[in-house]
């Protein structure tokens, strides 16, 4: 029994394409899609390791970003238009807060620069 199992899971292996249903949650037609699949090895029964090695592969590869994406029902246009509108006034809100923490930024600067020269120039003159 073992030597079929392992001979089917060969055979799936090797040839690289799986059937999977592509989103199981519509009951769609089955479609075959390629494996994508990480392996790590645990070494000497250290699981965290192993763990933020398999996290740093699924990043790198994109497993993670379609993971996260994947829809797990159906969103009607006018939601759509919704989120679109609210993800635009956050970007926009965001860019509008970097410039401003930008301008304060370089004030601060500018101010530090000019408070060293003057102290350098008083320094300076104090000790001729």
């Amino acid at each position: 029994m073992n030597s079929v199992a392992r001979s089917l899971s060969s055979l799936f292996r090797h040839s690289g394409f799986t059937t999977e249903p592509f989103n199981s949650a519509h009951h769609q037609m089955q479609q075959l899609q390629q494996c994508r699949g990480i392996r790590v090895k645990v070494l000497n029964g250290n699981l965290e390791q192993a763990l933020t090695l398999m996290q740093r592969k699924m990043q790198a590869s994109g497993i993670e970003r379609m993971i996260k994406k994947e829809q797990r029902f159906h969103i009607k246009n006018s939601e759509k238009r919704v989120l679109a509108r609210k993800n635009l006034e956050r970007r926009l809100r965001s860019e509008d807060l970097a410039k401003k923490l930008k301008a304060i930024m370089i004030k601060k600067v500018r101010y530090l620069t000019l408070k060293i020269l003057i102290w350098d120039q008083f320094s300076l003159q104090y000790l001729t």
